[in-house]
């Protein structure tokens, strides 16, 4: 679920959380507004996160694979109590392809400076510890992470990809779907008219027309392409109350070279409990 966002006349205020929701999903035929079909594990790092209700499991959010027991995705979209799985190697969610692998979590790192009642004050990151590794092939590779604090251009070529909704309460996507989200540059997405001081210098903007990101797309990656090869640049965080592909209020993520040195930390601190 993206966390949605509802401007007044003052400032945008956390009112709601987009429907594909991190925590709250429900299985559908589509998602990204515009955009297409993914060819089959064309993103090999992009998994599912699913929570359990009763004897079933629900798709709520995406995510990075960036370690072989590591996953990157959203705070907002394990900030409840919950028994959490990944899927790898996903593609359709009703069917399976034999290329998928299932890991259930056995850690949830979330950010410390996250707060869950204001998502446009940042942090909206987390860190899944995986409860075996994962088995790496055609259909499940590691996403690639930019440098501490890099910053890329406006315009940049970028995809967003998930699972979420098609359109502003539309369904869900079955198939895993592409769109084009060229990046807005911070000073474009902090204009008037655009997010303003909503967005924060450690989130990243893309879009703002046609395609977006919609509820169900939380935590999934934003794939921007760097000297030849895609890089995750962007965790999807929110998108504005008046529609995820609302003129001028792009899709807006969480900046992974903002965050870099807090997962070093995180992993570290965690090898460090896991064998003493």
């Amino acid at each position: 679920m993206l966390r949605l966002l509802v401007l007044t006349s003052l400032a945008a205020l956390v009112l709601a959380e987009l429907e594909p929701q991190p925590r709250y999903l429900e299985d559908s035929l589509e998602r990204v507004v515009g955009g297409e079909v993914a060819r089959p594990n064309s993103w090999p790092w992009q998994i599912s996160l699913q929570y359990r209700s009763g004897s079933r499991y629900h798709h709520t959010c995406g995510g990075t694979l960036i370690e072989r027991g590591w996953v990157m995705t959203a705070a907002h979209c394990v900030d409840s109590s919950r028994t959490w799985r990944v899927i790898l190697g996903e593609h359709d969610l009703n069917s399976n392809s034999g290329s998928e692998q299932i890991m259930t979590v056995s850690q949830v790192y979330i950010h410390p400076g996250w707060n869950s009642g204001s998502v446009s004050a940042g942090f909206d990151i987390a860190l899944l510890r995986l409860s075996s590794l994962a088995t790496l092939n055609s259909y499940v590779q590691l996403g690639s992470l930019p440098p501490t604090g890099q910053i890329l251009p406006h315009n940049n070529l970028c995809y967003i990809t998930g699972w979420g909704r098609t359109s502003t309460g539309g369904s869900l996507s079955a198939q895993l779907k592409q769109a084009y989200l060229p990046l807005v540059d911070h000073k474009t997405c902090t204009s008037n008219g655009w997010w303003g001081s909503t967005v924060k210098a450690t989130m990243v903007c893309g879009g703002g027309g046609a395609e977006a990101g919609c509820n169900g797309d939380s935590g999934g990656p934003l794939n921007c392409l760097v000297n030849g090869r895609y890089y995750v640049h962007g965790i999807a965080s929110f998108v504005s109350g008046l529609g995820c592909n609302a003129v001028r209020k792009p899709t807006v993520f969480t900046r992974v070279s903002a965050y870099i040195n807090w997962m070093d930390s995180v992993s570290i601190r965690d090898m460090y409990i896991y064998h003493i």
